[in-house]
C-alpha cells in the first residue's frame, strides 16, 4: 500500500512538472508571435515607376497586420498576378520586419483600342491602360483585334526569330479565321496564312527586297504553295474593331 501511495505521488508530481513546462513553452511561443507581429512594419516594392510601385504597396499593405511567419503567400501571389503591368515578381521575407517585392515590368509591344480606350499590349498578353504609363509611346504598332492578344504575342515571337524587323511594322489586323495581316511602314500589306507563318515571312522578305517586285505592295500568302502579288489595296474596313 505504501509503494502504491508513493507511485501515485510521483505520477502527480511528474504531471505537474510537465504541465508547467508546457504552459511556459506556450507562453513563450505566444510572446514570440506577438513580438514578430509588432515588428512586421515595412513592405518594399521596386521595379515599376514610383507611382505604380505605390499602387502595388497599397494592394499589399494589409499584410502589415499579419505575422510574417503566417502570411498567406498564395493570396499575395494572386494579388500580384492580377496586376497587368507585372511580367514576373520575386518576394523575399527579411525577418523580422520586412517584405521585399521585386517586380519585372512587362515589355510594351503594341497599342490597341478597346471600348473606345487605348491600351498597351504587354509581353504577358495583358492590356495596360496607356494612362498608367507616364510617357506615351506612339511609335509602337497598332493592333486591330478584339481579344486575341495572346495570339499576337505568339506572332511577335515568330517575327523576332525571322529576319523581319518588328520596328518596321505599322499595324496588325486579326481575322476571325485565326490569321493576321501585317502592314509595314513602307506601305506593304502582307496577308499571312493561319499556319506556317515563319515560312511565309521568309517569302515576304524575299519579295520586298527584290527590285523585280518593287511595285507590288500586296503580298498574299494565304493559300499554301501560292503567292499572289498585287499593287492594289483592297478596301478593308476595321471600324467594327475599334
Amino acid at each position: 500500500m505504501m509503494h502504491r501511495s508513493i507511485d501515485r505521488k510521483l505520477r502527480l508530481f511528474f504531471y505537474l512538472i510537465l504541465f508547467l513546462l508546457l504552459s511556459t513553452q506556450i507562453s513563450k511561443n505566444n510572446n514570440i508571435r506577438n513580438n514578430i507581429k509588432e515588428k512586421l512594419n515595412n513592405i518594399e516594392v521596386i521595379g515599376l515607376s514610383e507611382e505604380n510601385n505605390f499602387k502595388v504597396y497599397e494592394s499589399l499593405k494589409f499584410l502589415l497586420t499579419e505575422n510574417i511567419f503566417f502570411i498567406n503567400e498564395k493570396e499575395l501571389q494572386n494579388i500580384l498576378t492580377k496586376n497587368n503591368l507585372i511580367d514576373y515578381f520575386y518576394v523575399k521575407k527579411i525577418y523580422p520586419s520586412l517584405i521585399k517585392v521585386k517586380i519585372k515590368q512587362t515589355d510594351l509591344l503594341a497599342i490597341t483600342n478597346k471600348n473606345n480606350k487605348k491600351f498597351y499590349i504587354g509581353a504577358n498578353g495583358k492590356l495596360i491602360p496607356t494612362n498608367q504609363i507616364k510617357d506615351f509611346n506612339n511609335n509602337l504598332p497598332f493592333v486591330y483585334s478584339k481579344s486575341n492578344y495572346i495570339d499576337f504575342v505568339k506572332l511577335k515571337k515568330i517575327i523576332d526569330k525571322s529576319k523581319f524587323k518588328f520596328e518596321e511594322i505599322e499595324s496588325f489586323y486579326y481575322y476571325p479565321s485565326s490569321r493576321w495581316d501585317i502592314k509595314t511602314r513602307d506601305g506593304f500589306l502582307i496577308k499571312l496564312p493561319e499556319k506556317n507563318i515563319a515560312k511565309s515571312l521568309k517569302f515576304a522578305e524575299i519579295i520586298i527586297k527584290s527590285k523585280k517586285f518593287e511595285d507590288k505592295k500586296v503580298i498574299d500568302l494565304r493559300i499554301s504553295k501560292n503567292i499572289i502579288l498585287s499593287n492594289e489595296w483592297e478596301k478593308i474596313w476595321y471600324l467594327f474593331w475599334i
